[in-house]
């Protein structure tokens, strides 16, 4: 789902001199049930598809290491409907759409649903992906997008509730290096060009004064940032194959808008430790009669259960929407595909 923009933006860049009256609310309204906090999900080891029906040929031809399943009736106890791409990347290849934000100043690149990327690319599958926003008659995106090395568009770099106490979050980020590694991680984009990655998060809550700037040497173990391709978005949900659901440090709960622990539509992307990349889509908000959606630690014991290693939720909400071949899995809820910032294709 969109950032709701209200009295909590996360705004993505640090140029930015918005003020509070500038701010525009979202076009769009994500519209949320507070249900009970679920469970910490079990780890568990390889891939669970028996309940799962491979619906790969419902939807035409696709290459032999492209299969799409469809979820049984009930996912984490919940009536559900959730799709899941398995992508061999051995074989495969992944591509990001983004608009161009790297200025991190707004753009007047527009936004596009995933069937307007698919009409231009005849992409296998293709899903929505990052966070964004409109404000002043410009459109920003609010993560990470990384397409042949160059970077499209930054993580935000700060938050706040008031626009008097200001956060400075790390945020997830799905990524392949250059030697073909596949990882999820957190990333802060400082002034000056200072980018980086850390395999743990700065430590942010919203009942807290504000963790350090992150930086060269907090939290610990920062690398410069590199990736072939990579996309933003939050919370990071799998880690090095143990669940690691850090709304609360990335700062998702509370106004934020993504509704970590409410039933919703949701978009995630992973990886298995055999390489294959999975992409994740659940329908949600009563599209189909019962089904509500998923909370984000529903989505990480989905993923581990499917043998995801490295997983990081999406935009969700009413963007959350899948295709192959074109054609739509959920039923999306905004009762047509909304125009998103930026995509995830895989062929």
């Amino acid at each position: 789902m969109i950032f709701i923009v209200s009295i909590f933006l996360l705004l993505g860049f640090i140029g930015c001199t918005a003020t509070s009256d500038e701010i525009q609310d979202w076009p769009w309204s994500d519209p949320e049930v507070e249900q009970p906090q679920p469970e910490k999900p079990e780890e568990q080891e390889g891939a669970t598809l028996d309940k799962w029906s491979d619906v790969s040929a419902e939807y035409g031809t696709l290459p032999e290491y492209i299969k799409v399943y469809k979820s049984p009736e009930k996912l984490e106890g919940k009536s559900a409907v959730a799709y899941a791409a398995f992508a061999d990347m051995t074989s495969a290849q992944w591509d990001i759409w983004s608009i161009n934000d790297s200025e991190m100043a707004g753009t007047s690149d527009a936004f596009r649903t995933p069937g307007a990327v698919y009409a231009e690319g005849s992409w296998p599958v293709v899903i929505n992906a990052g966070f964004f926003y409109s404000s002043g008659g410009l459109n920003y995106s609010s993560s990470l997008a990384v397409r042949e090395s160059e970077v499209l568009a930054y993580n935000i770099n700060y938050a706040s509730e008031d626009w008097v106490t200001i956060y400075y979050p790390t945020r997830a980020a799905f990524l392949e290096s250059e030697d073909g590694k596949f990882d999820a991680c957190w990333t802060y984009y400082k002034s000056g060009g200072k980018h980086y990655m850390y395999p743990s998060p700065a430590e942010n809550t919203w009942e807290a004064r504000p963790a350090k700037t992150p930086s060269s040497i907090y939290p610990e173990g920062a690398e410069t940032f590199a990736a072939k391709t990579a996309i933003g978005g939050g919370p990071l949900l799998i880690d090095n194959g143990k669940f690691r659901d850090s709304y609360v440090e990335e700062l998702f709960n509370g106004a934020s808008g993504i509704g970590p622990d409410t039933n919703q539509p949701r978009t995630a992307i992973g990886v298995t430790a055999d390489k294959k990349m999975v992409l994740f889509v659940c329908e949600g908000r009563q599209m189909t009669e019962g089904v509500a959606g998923l909370t984000t630690a529903d989505v990480a014991n989905v993923l581990l259960d499917l043998g995801c290693v490295e997983a990081i939720n999406l935009d969700g909400g009413g963007s959350s929407c899948m295709l192959v071949n074109g054609n739509e899995t959920i039923k999306v809820s905004d009762g047509s595909q909304r125009a998103v910032a930026s995509t995830i294709m895989i062929k």
